[in-house]
């Protein structure tokens, strides 16, 4: 069995095994207000996918004109809540769901997990939408993999049973990582209280604020630099192969 792991950039990945080719969090421009995009521009194979994820209602994770770059036949399974944010893609096969639900699309089982995280699209979002993490199984191979999304260390992620493949958030965009994320120490942890073969850190070393690098530069080297190789030393031991992977590049195993 083999899985293969290609990550974009920021959150965006694209996991596929047994044909079978799942993107979460698609976010493939180079500009998103104040933010710009210090890694490879995503090619047109990020939107190659048979089934899309999106964890919760923020821009950078649910961006709207990247989800319109995929086929329109392609399932997107959103927050439950989140259908007026992406009404642009009511054509689209939506799949809203919330934490509990288990969803079969497109050759693959998705459990849907809750997150410790703010799920609004802005702060005075009355209605929200809840924050999503996802176990997938695929159907045809067994293979499986967990994308937490953004969130907290929880108590339950002991509950999931091991994964082949952990897709964990290791890092930010700044000024601070903020409530409901993890860093390279709490997602190592997060890996070793589910368990996991191997393990890759997204959600770093892409997007950062105009101008903030020259202003905070420790701040940047701790949340956009070097966050790869401190989840390396922190999975050290624990039985997971973590690996960094640089955005565009592909890696299976």
């Amino acid at each position: 069995m083999t899985l293969r792991c290609t990550w974009w950039g920021h959150a965006s990945a694209t996991v596929a095994a047994g044909g079978a080719r799942v993107a979460v969090d698609p976010l493939l421009v180079d500009r998103l207000a104040h933010l710009g995009r210090y890694a490879a521009s995503p090619g047109p194979a990020a939107t190659e996918a048979d089934l899309v994820l999106v964890s919760h209602q923020h821009l950078d994770h649910c961006h709207v004109p990247s989800l319109a770059r995929f086929a329109p036949d392609v399932p997107l399974v959103v927050p439950r809540g989140s259908e007026p944010v992406l009404s642009r893609l009511a054509d689209r096969p939506l799949v809203p769901v919330a934490p509990g639900d288990v969803v079969e699309r497109a050759g693959v089982r998705v459990e849907v997990l809750a997150a410790s995280h703010d799920g609004r699209r802005h702060p005075l979002d009355r209605a929200g939408a809840p924050a999503l993490g996802f176990r997938v199984t695929h159907l045809g191979t067994g293979d499986r993999w967990w994308y937490p999304g953004d969130t907290g260390l929880r108590d339950d992620m002991v509950d999931l049973g091991p994964v082949d493949l952990a897709l964990v958030p290791i890092g930010g965009w700044g000024p601070s990582l903020g409530e409901g994320h993890m860093g390279p120490d709490d997602a190592a942890e997060a890996v070793r209280r589910v368990g996991a073969r191997w393990a890759v850190g997204v959600h770093w070393g892409t997007f950062w604020p105009l101008g903030l690098r020259r202003l905070a530069r420790r701040t940047h080297r701790e949340l956009f630099v070097t966050p790869g190789e401190r989840f390396v030393t922190a999975m050290a031991g624990s039985g997971t192969e973590a690996i960094v992977v640089r955005p565009g590049e592909t890696v299976d195993r």
